[in-house]
Parts: C-alpha cells; sequence; structure tokens
C-alpha cells in the first residue's frame, strides 16, 4: 500500500517555490504578516481552483473537514474566512503576476520546439485578442466599462504552436484592445494574427519595422490603391493578391510602405473575406490558414472560463479581482507543466478534473492518469439475490 505523499503535495512540488519566495520578497508581500502567508494564500487559491470551490465559505468548509492533513501541504494553522478574506484583499496581486511570468518562462522552455505541423513557417505565430468577463456594477464600481454594467478584460497574446499564453493583460473594460499593442515587445521573425479590431496603421508599422510578420482582417472603408495584382488560383478559394498604398489622408502617412491585400472565399461557408499583410513573400494560401488558425484563442478563452474559477470573484476589490485572475493563468500554466514532465495524453480538461477529484488521495500522482487505474475489476457472482430480475 502507496504511505508517500498526497496528491497535492505531490502537485505543489511542480512549483519553484524559490522564485516564489523571491516574488513575495519584491514586493514586501509579508511584510508585517503573522498568519496566512503568502504561500500559504497561493496553496489555498491553488486548491480553490483545481477543485472548483465557488465562494470563499466553500473553501473554508472544505479545508476545515481535511485539517488533520493540511500541515503536510504547507498550511499550518486552522482558517477562518475572514483570515482568507483579508488576505485576497491585501496580498498585492503583483507576487501572482510575477510568478506567472516565471512559470510562463518554464513552459516556453518545455515546449521549445513545437510548430503548427501544417505550415513551414519555422518561426513562432500569436494570436492577439481579449475576452470581457462582465461584473456587476454596483458591487464592482471601479471596473469601469458601460453606464450599466462593470467588466474587466484580458487580453492575452496566445503562442499558437502550443497554446500557451506569451502575454496577459488584465485592466479595465473601459481600456480598448488597439492600446494594448503599444505594451507588447514584437518578436523579430515571428507572426501576429489579430482581428479587425487592432487596426490601428501607425502601431502596425512599428510591428513591421521591428521585422515582425501581422496578419489581420481588412476593413469595408479603408482606402487604397492597387499598384500590382499577382496571378492566383481560384480552385483554392483566392480571389486576389494584391500589393496596395494605402492612401487616406492619415493612413498614408502613418503606413507609408505597400502592404499585401489577400482576399479569400470560405468554400465551407461562402463568406468572402479580406486579408491584410506585411509579407510578401509567403503563398495566399497560408495567410489564409494563418488567420484561420486565430479560433484557437477563442477556444483557450472559452476553456478558461469554463474550467477555472474566472466568472465570479472571491472578492470585491481591485486587488481580489487581479489575484484571482493571475492565480488562475497560474493554474493553467502549471497543468502544462504537469502535462509536459509525466508525458500525459490526457487533456488539459481530463488532467484537472483527475487531480480535482483525486487531490487528498495518496497514491503516486503519475498512477492517476494510467489506464490500469480505472480498469474494473470483475467479481465473482455473489449468493445476493436480484432486486430487479428481468
Amino acid at each position: 500500500m502507496y504511505s508517500g505523499k498526497i496528491v497535492f503535495s505531490q502537485i505543489l512540488e511542480f512549483l519553484p517555490w524559490r522564485q516564489f519566495d523571491s516574488c513575495v520578497a519584491k514586493y514586501h508581500g509579508d511584510k508585517k504578516v503573522t498568519f496566512l502567508k503568502s504561500h500559504e494564500f497561493f496553496r489555498v487559491m491553488l486548491f480553490a481552483q483545481i477543485t472548483g470551490r465557488k465562494s470563499l465559505s466553500d473553501v473554508i468548509l472544505c479545508l476545515h473537514s481535511l485539517s488533520n492533513i493540511l500541515y503536510h501541504v504547507g498550511i499550518k494553522r486552522r482558517i477562518s474566512k475572514s483570515n482568507l478574506s483579508h488576505a485576497n484583499n491585501k496580498r498585492t496581486w503583483k507576487i501572482f503576476y510575477d510568478f506567472a511570468q516565471v512559470l510562463r518562462a518554464e513552459v516556453k522552455k518545455l515546449y521549445n520546439g513545437n510548430q503548427l505541423k501544417e505550415f513551414k513557417l519555422n518561426a513562432c505565430v500569436y494570436a492577439l485578442d481579449s475576452t470581457t468577463i462582465d461584473l456587476c456594477l454596483s458591487l464592482f464600481p471601479w471596473a469601469t466599462f458601460r453606464k450599466t454594467r462593470s467588466a474587466v478584460k484580458a487580453h492575452t497574446l496566445l503562442d499558437l504552436n502550443n497554446k500557451i499564453p506569451n502575454f496577459v493583460l488584465i485592466s479595465k473594460g473601459i481600456l480598448d484592445d488597439v492600446s494594448v499593442m503599444d505594451n507588447i515587445i514584437w518578436e523579430a521573425g515571428s507572426w501576429y494574427v489579430m482581428d479587425r479590431g487592432y487596426i490601428d496603421f501607425e502601431r502596425l508599422y512599428s510591428l513591421h519595422t521591428s521585422q515582425s510578420w501581422f496578419v489581420t482582417r481588412g476593413k469595408v472603408n479603408m482606402e487604397y490603391e492597387r499598384v500590382y495584382s499577382k496571378p492566383v488560383d481560384k480552385s483554392k478559394g483566392i480571389l486576389c493578391d494584391q500589393r496596395v498604398r494605402l492612401c487616406g489622408m492619415r493612413t498614408r502617412k502613418k503606413y507609408p510602405e505597400l502592404i499585401r491585400r489577400v482576399k479569400f472565399i470560405d468554400g465551407e461557408t461562402g463568406k468572402k473575406l479580406v486579408f491584410l499583410t506585411n509579407n510578401m513573400t509567403v503563398e495566399a494560401e497560408t495567410i489564409a490558414k494563418l488567420y484561420k488558425n486565430r479560433w484557437h484563442i477563442e477556444l483557450f478563452f472559452k476553456w478558461i472560463k469554463q474550467h477555472l474559477h474566472v466568472q465570479s470573484f472571491f472578492g470585491r476589490t481591485s486587488n481580489a479581482v487581479k489575484s484571482q485572475l493571475w492565480i488562475a493563468v497560474c493554474v493553467y500554466l502549471l497543468l502544462s507543466i504537469i502535462k509536459k514532465r509525466l508525458n500525459l495524453t490526457q487533456s488539459f480538461y481530463e488532467i484537472l478534473q483527475i487531480l480535482g477529484i483525486n487531490i487528498f488521495v495518496k497514491t503516486p500522482i503519475l498512477s492517476l492518469f494510467d489506464e490500469d487505474y480505472y480498469t474494473s475489476v470483475d467479481t465473482p457472482p455473489s449468493n445476493q439475490l436480484e432486486l430487479f430480475r428481468f
């Protein structure tokens, strides 16, 4: 019989705690704190995310029922709801933001070399988009968005090669998407795929001068003049492949060079789409496929909202909301680390569900994902009479 560590303790061993302590020290996170220090609070919030707890009362109830084993996961004293609520509002979210960057760097090393199989680009491909999380105006008045609504936005740059977020910015809902481009450091030789909400030719030209490539949708009212066109294969859905010059009063100054305009018809829906890019060499069909892969960031947002606790919040302050969102990002990155280090074939959803239901079981974590662990054993028939017989 296995007598080692519980699954939760084994999960925590995948985290670089020395770097976490450095993040805490950077912001003096435990200054004058005598109870429920940052590392304990982080453990509690990890437990809440992995097991899908819905409220602080729910978290406390579960922890109290397991008080005899909490010491083994670094939670040394009994926690009350008021203690947890106070820590949620006072432990700065910047600690968890910095720790998420540490985990992201580790994940990037683990998944280095992954490339989109359908493209031979030998380059990183990123999708840029945002998702809005609605909040109650009376409870979150600081999160300005609309006159009758509050919200926060998670602006994300997703690496499409491995489905890992490379950049995340959490802001008030009122911040427009295009402004986020000023906070991104463009990587030379990389591709950035985005929708029409990010069309700002001055910012796109800055991306162009950094020797990066972009793919976006063109707007209907864009003023341009065609310089020349390339022959296209209409059997592949490419209607035209043009080099154009912007001729709007402002846009021609903001983007003084030629831009590539590709018109594509979707064979499944019959919808015509116009793409803009600064890359003049790759095939037009590749441009259309790159934009199609942008859909993965929508799936990422959907997964986060469905399987992690980010739709409702344990606290009402800005610090509490940002802390919860960044801890959720840490959980996603932690799942990525576990999946890669253990060479698991299960999806992130399956890994999260299996860990959540077995979090306080004493068994080697790898055995949870072994097919033999789920194999039912055929028991010999007993002498018990059947209740129903047909």
